[in-house]
């Protein structure tokens, strides 16, 4: 007769053996935080999109409705920031966003 271990491939204490209850310190993490950031930047070139269309004459019709997607856009960033707990990388891409607004003027 077979024992539960070797049917399963549990162990006897219920844990399962492998890298799920060792995981590397940073891998799956970093990743997940990579792929966060990169969403949260797209969140960013959606934002920076919808503030310039509100500048543009041909789309003074439809101010109010940009400027609802605005407001609505910017509540989900900060939710999301707030979510992730990306404060302080945050403030870097905003702080890069900036100095790169600023070369584009010059």
């Amino acid at each position: 007769m077979k024992d539960k271990q070797s049917e399963t491939g549990d162990h006897p204490r219920g844990e399962r053996r492998g890298k799920r209850n060792h995981p590397h310190k940073e891998g799956a993490k970093t990743f997940r935080r990579g792929r966060a950031l990169s969403f949260l930047e797209s969140l960013r070139l959606k934002e920076s999109i919808l503030k310039k269309q509100l500048t543009s004459p041909e789309l003074q019709t439809i101010n109010p409705i940009l400027v609802g997607e605005l407001k609505a856009l910017e509540m989900i960033i900060e939710e999301y920031i707030n979510h992730f707990h990306l404060h302080v990388l945050a403030n870097e891409t905003e702080l890069n966003r900036v100095k790169g607004d600023e070369h584009e003027r010059n």
